[in-house]
């Protein structure tokens, strides 16, 4: 039986508040107003999806188009999941917790090759046929875009209606308006996808067959031969958005400053993908971040590029942020960045109190490799970027490398360890910490679009090579290393370069349980899934090339491979495939192709009428650092309120609400006091923790701050930054020099709704439990061991508020102190059992009041 989505979302599941849709910057649209109908639905849980720069740019978009509405979505976990099943509760949007059957448009993010089985759940749960030729008109239109559908959407081609290629900030709203005249018109399905074929960037299958060589050619000939990536100019106004309540993967605001990468890394699929590179403005980016920091009261910012470094005003800009924000214990990190141009001012700009983690990534350990891949590093480079950051304060960095690169030896395997060797001998420094390493070693997987598309890879030399280096790093101290596990490799290349016979493998695969969840927590489970698809589908024979190595490019004249049609030649990216062959052809001279944006045009076919051209920013000059922030530990004026937590925002934590609180005061620019240390945090005090699911209208929490302020002037402005069920009820001024609300805190007063299971005799027990002069419990310790105690000294009161045959609402009085005298509402319902003899059951616990010393 179906049951409203608001019932499952309780303290049954975990971490329900991330399905709430109510986060600062979620856009709530009246449903009658829309022509058009959206959901962005990431297939990753919440705190991956909600943390993802694209769709939060996409959904702010489309939510500023005239009658379109868009919605969220994301892959419940498995808790949720197993609810919805159980409940017949279709999958829903977050916001409008509508059915995603109820909208017209339902657009996935496929940005990795093994996340289409999460899409297939997804649609299962949303009561949504899993394939384009099941479905009926009243269906949503299901379409994919992100960079694996872009790249090579042939094994995922039967569950798309559509595929959106390359950026979406103009192409999505074009599909709007297409979608709106056609709904207009009473189009059928196939008369829309027909009207949205024309579109440049998108790509609908079933207008389409595969050959059986496996490339693919239109079955009509309205509809183009080959089918445009679509090119954008970053917006960076639109990544200030969503405020998750919960903690997220990125956990901060991300500003694009580059889109594109011209360096040429063979290996690279993204940068090939999005060529041409296109530099935002360093005015528009400071703009951005400065007006993004005070609108979310987020306490770090993140500036994303494939290559921050190659952004020539990154030093400008980030100095200038850290003087403007310099008061406010803001931190900025950066994503993997080139270890050749990182340098003092860098340095300056994510150093300081909250020194964020750094990732240079030499992706080989040759000289030899990284000409072969075209990296442009040299050894003396990569040193004198590591060595700055030692220096700079570093004492450990995070680097990456790939094995099963082509042409790659033994000697170039080892040469990993070696160059860890000779780069901890070159950073030492009397008087200091050696200088550590995190290193992931990754299995390198041919990807499509790329000079090394043609390549073959060898599951069994990925771990033939995998023990030489565990083997060599054992001598090696202060080094932690991580191996990508060589089966979840080999399925990525498998499907990542696979043809449309690939897409009854994926769903077969997803109908034996391989997901998301299998991945990562049952890893045998989801590769036995996958093995046993492909013997299903009785394409084992196409495995086994992956396993044990089909052909290497460097080994033989494959000059005839190379001219063989490929599952995504009909994808125009810009990319010349005639200029590919040649850049595989420098590969094999180990020779280096210089970057274009830099330096002469490398004739790779993307610059142009279609796809633009580079656009480089000349740096600006970098303003005078004024230091890093130091806490203000005045305090000057503490103030004690008194607030609710009530709806929905009980299913908040502890945690969820301490950062609220934070960055509401960051939002409301109140002056609030912090601690010292090296990790300085906001003076921002509560009584007690409320647990997950409890409600209250009597929370204590005080503030402090470094100048005094009006009450009513805190009040305005802290509660215009609070969510409605976060209501404020007093705010009373206290000497900064008492005991906080946490030393004085003595008792709680509970309101708890309970039910017997059978007739209850609610006056009698509570005049009985009353009357005890002992009341013994059973403790357990942290570490598992139980105790007897005495808890009668920890209830004060105990009445009925009001009563039925088998329920009541009842309210106590018991201990609440900070060093574990405490009487929960959990603890007198056992006492209640005790004296009754039935068994009861906590329906709601609602705190009324805290009481101080």
């Amino acid at each position: 039986m179906t049951i409203a989505v608001e019932n499952l979302l309780n303290t049954d599941i975990l971490r329900p508040a991330r399905y709430l849709g109510n986060e600062l910057g979620a856009v709530h649209k009246p449903w009658t107003d829309a022509s058009v109908r959206w959901v962005l639905t990431y297939p990753e849980i919440y705190e991956v999806g909600a943390s993802n720069l694209g769709h939060i740019i996409l959904y702010s978009i489309l939510n500023t188009q005239p009658r379109q509405l868009c919605d969220r979505a994301y892959l419940p976990a498995p808790d949720l999941a197993a609810k919805l099943r159980e409940t017949n509760t279709p999958l829903f949007a977050v916001e409008s917790r509508r059915p995603l059957t109820d909208f017209d448009i339902l657009g996935f993010s496929l940005s990795y090759e093994l996340g289409a089985t999460n899409i297939l759940e997804m649609l299962d749960l949303a009561g949504i046929p899993l394939t384009w030729k099941a479905r009926s008109e009243s269906d949503p239109l299901i379409f994919a875009g992100g960079q694996t559908a872009t790249s090579n959407p042939e094994p995922y081609a039967d569950f798309f209606d559509f595929v959106a290629l390359g950026d979406g900030e103009e192409l999505l709203p074009e599909i709007g308006l297409v979608v709106e005249e056609g709904k207009a018109a009473g189009l059928s399905r196939e008369e829309l996808l027909l009207d949205l074929a024309q579109v440049p960037g998108v790509y609908v299958p079933r207008f389409y067959d595969m050959a059986p060589d496996g490339s693919v050619h239109p079955n009509r000939p309205d509809v183009p031969q080959r089918i445009l990536r679509r090119v954008a100019t970053p917006i960076p106004a639109y990544s200030i958005g969503l405020v998750p309540y919960v903690q997220t993967v990125h956990d901060r605001l991300t500003i694009e400053i580059r889109r594109g990468c011209t360096r040429g890394c063979r290996f690279c699929q993204p940068g090939m993908l999005t060529r041409p590179a296109r530099d935002v403005e360093p005015e528009e980016v400071v703009d951005a971040i400065e007006a993004g920091m005070r609108a979310t009261g987020y306490n770090e910012f993140s500036l994303l590029s494939l290559s921050c470094s190659d952004y020539l005003a990154l030093p400008a800009v980030g100095v200038e942020i850290k003087n403007r924000l310099k008061g406010e214990n803001i931190s900025l990190s950066l994503p993997s960045q080139r270890v050749d141009r990182f340098d003092e001012n860098i340095a300056n700009i994510i150093g300081g109190t909250r020194q964020t983690g750094l990732t240079f990534a030499p992706e080989a350990g040759t000289q030899r490799m990284r000409d072969i891949i075209n990296k442009g590093l040299t050894n003396e480079e990569l040193l004198r970027g590591v060595k700055t950051a030692f220096e700079q304060g570093w004492d450990k960095i995070k680097l990456y490398f790939m094995i099963g690169l082509p042409g790659e030896t033994d000697p170039d395997v080892l040469g990993i360890a070696d160059t860890i060797r000779w780069l901890r001998r070159e950073c030492t420094k009397q008087g200091r910490r050696r200088l550590d390493f995190n290193v992931t070693i990754s299995n390198f997987t041919p990807k499509p679009h790329t000079p090394f598309q043609w390549h073959s890879v060898s599951t069994t030399e990925f771990k033939r090579k995998q023990a030489l280096l565990r083997e060599a790093f054992r001598s090696i101290k202060g080094v932690k290393i991580n191996f990508t596990d060589t089966r979840i490799s080999a399925m990525e290349d498998f499907v990542g370069r696979g043809d449309r016979r690939l897409a009854p493998v994926v769903q077969r695969a997803w109908e034996l349980g391989a997901g998301m969840d299998s991945w990562w927590e049952s890893l045998e489970k989801a590769f036995g899934a996958w093995t046993q698809a492909i013997e299903e589908a009785g394409v084992t024979w196409k495995y086994r090339q992956v396993e044990n190595g089909e052909w290497n490019i460097f080994e033989a004249d494959e000059s005839s491979t190379l001219d063989a049609p490929l599952p995504w030649d009909h994808l125009d990216t810009g990319i010349d495939k005639k200029w590919l062959k040649e850049d595989l052809q420098k590969a094999l001279e180990a020779a280096i192709v210089p970057d274009c944006s830099f330096e002469g045009c490398s004739h790779c076919g993307v610059c142009g009428v279609d796809f633009g051209h580079n656009i480089v920013i000349p740096p600006p000059e970098i303003p005078g650092f004024t230091g890093h922030f130091e806490p203000n530990q005045t305090r000057a004026q503490r103030l004690r309120v008194r607030m609710g937590k009530e709806g929905e925002m009980a299913l908040l934590s502890h945690l969820d609400i301490m950062r609220l609180f934070d960055r509401a005061v960051r939002r409301a620019s109140i002056p609030v006091a912090f601690t010292g240390g090296f990790h300085p945090s906001p003076r921002i005090v509560p009584a007690s923790a409320l647990p997950l699911g409890v409600s209250s209208s009597g929370e204590l929490v005080d503030f402090e701050l470094t100048r005094s302020m009006n009450v009513e002037e805190f009040r305005d402005q802290l509660s215009a930054q609070l969510p409605a069920e976060i209501p404020i009820y007093s705010i009373e001024e206290i000497d900064p020099q008492q005991p906080a609300t946490a030393v004085l805190l003595q008792k709680a007063e509970y309101r708890i709704e309970v039910e017997s299971e059978t007739e209850a005799a609610w006056e009698t027990w509570i005049e009985e439990t009353l009357a005890k002069s002992e009341i013994w419990l059973e403790q357990t310790t942290k570490k598992g061991k139980t105790y007897p105690l005495d808890v009668r000294d920890r209830l004060f009161d105990l009445q009925v508020i009001e009563s039925t045959v088998q329920k009541a609402t009842l309210q106590y009085i018991g201990s609440c102190q900070n060093d574990g005298t405490l009487l929960r509402p959990e603890q007198m319902i056992t006492i209640l059992e005790q004296v009754s003899g039935q068994e009861l059951h906590l329906l709601t616990i609602h705190r009324n009041q805290l009481f101080l010393a």
